[in-house]
């Protein structure tokens, strides 16, 4: 896979933990794909971006979806009640965050790598302890 802003690397092994957590990762970097140049013409699955954990902020975030099940919860003969989605609203806790963002305050808005666009909470963030909801996702997963 590829680190964002470096090169494609490649997983050799780990070190887990008492409990077999994943304490550390061990991987080979090709330092001939920094910025994205592939000379072999290798493509890769997937774009991870690394967050230091024992250098970053927390953040809750909050992910919202469909309202609706159904894409016309209002058509004839239809309950729009019975079709609200119980799972529209994701909230996530602890969420690892790049330090810059820590203070973000209303109404910052950012991209966060392949998950959408966020927007600080103008009611629930605090210096130190940002809210953030999802405004619009990257990709529409609702069912036509």
């Amino acid at each position: 896979m590829r680190l964002k802003g470096a090169y494609i690397v490649k997983c050799t092994g780990c070190r887990r933990d008492e409990d077999g957590s994943v304490a550390e990762v061990f991987c080979e970097y090709d330092p001939a794909t920094r910025g994205g140049d592939t000379p072999d013409g290798r493509k890769v699955r997937g774009t991870i971006h690394w967050v230091n954990a024992n250098d970053c902020g927390e953040a809750e975030v909050r992910l919202y979806s469909n309202l609706f099940t159904d894409p016309e919860p209002d058509a004839a003969g239809k309950d729009f009640i019975e079709c609200l989605n119980p799972e529209s609203l994701e909230v996530l806790t602890g969420c690892k965050i790049e330090r810059c963002l820590a203070d973000a305050a209303y109404p910052a808005n950012f991209q966060f790598l392949r998950l959408g666009y966020f927007c600080v909470d103008s009611k629930d963030s605090q210096p130190g302890k940002p809210v953030f909801n999802r405004s619009v996702a990257l990709k529409d997963s609702y069912k036509k």
